[in-house]
């Protein structure tokens, strides 16, 4: 049976009992408000980073993880290591490994170093992470792993709803057309996370409203959902993500649960308010 390390990115905000449960590394990403720089999850924690949000008139910047960051990972007894990166469409992220990973290598032959584009972030690459995880526990190779990974990441169901589509589009994730047209309507955006993008798919009016149509757009093609995992976050709003953990337990029920919060990372383009749901 092969050691294998797992390290992913700060940005996949799966909390602290389940990094800890699935055995995963976390390379953290930071957050600046102009000259005050902090490392995601290490100097400043949600409650603080939603706060200085709000008070802030700028979008906070994010920024990925230094090659050295994933380096000092990279420095461990297991000879065999997968890191799982958020979308290379979204971030610097995935290329800061991929670089680490070519440079260690060439000093350490001897290891076997896997990085995985996931085209997802925040839980969707979290899903895959647990998936990861459980196999590394069932004693599979590295090459199945992998294979595994790399051929499951795009059937991820991931949808979630936004207050606001302002930092989105101030951030470059979502197109300032999309956002015009519903925020001048006064709607709720739905989004999907597909593809390694961030895209509005659909629109509601209220809160009520905008959580029905999250679940919907979850379970529309979940006829089964016996092995399946539901992960589900809340962007500072634990009480709105509880009402579609509800509605989507009318209907469906799922063996294993996990809910998180959005963090500083992403929580700076999805901004406060926001419910995500995803679905391996």
């Amino acid at each position: 049976m092969d050691k294998i390390k797992l390290i992913t990115d700060g940005s996949c905000d799966l909390s602290d009992e389940v990094l800890n449960k699935f055995n995963i590394n976390v390379v953290p990403l930071g957050v600046s408000f102009g000259e005050e720089h902090y490392t995601a999850g290490v100097d400043i924690d949600n409650k603080t980073f939603y706060a200085k949000m709000k008070e802030s008139a700028e979008l906070p910047k994010t920024f990925c993880p230094s090659p050295e960051s994933f380096s000092k990972e990279y420095q461990c007894e297991e000879e065999k290591i997968i890191v799982i990166a958020l979308s290379s469409k979204l971030s610097g992220t995935y290329n800061s490994a991929v670089l680490a990973r070519d440079l260690y290598l060439s000093e350490h032959a001897e290891k076997d170093i896997r990085v995985i584009d996931s085209q997802t972030g925040s839980i969707g690459a979290g899903l895959l992470l647990i998936k990861a995880s459980k196999m590394i526990s069932e004693g599979k190779n590295i090459d199945e792993i992998v294979n595994t990974i790399e051929s499951v990441k795009d059937t991820i169901s991931f949808y979630g709803t936004l207050e606001t589509l302002e930092n989105a589009v101030k951030g470059g994730r979502i197109s300032p057309l999309a956002g015009k047209i519903i925020g001048a309507l006064n709607f709720k955006a739905i989004i999907q996370i597909k593809d390694g993008i961030v895209k509005p798919v659909d629109k509601a009016r209220g809160e009520s409203n905008s959580i029905k149509k999250v679940a919907s757009h979850i379970i529309s093609n979940i006829e089964d959902t016996k092995g399946k995992i539901l992960c589900l976050m809340h962007a500072n709003c634990p009480e709105k993500v509880q009402k579609l953990l509800a509605t989507i337990e009318k209907t469906h029920n799922f063996d294993e649960v996990y809910i998180s919060e959005v963090g500083p990372v992403m929580g700076t383009y999805t901004s406060e308010g926001a419910v995500l749901a995803a679905v391996l």
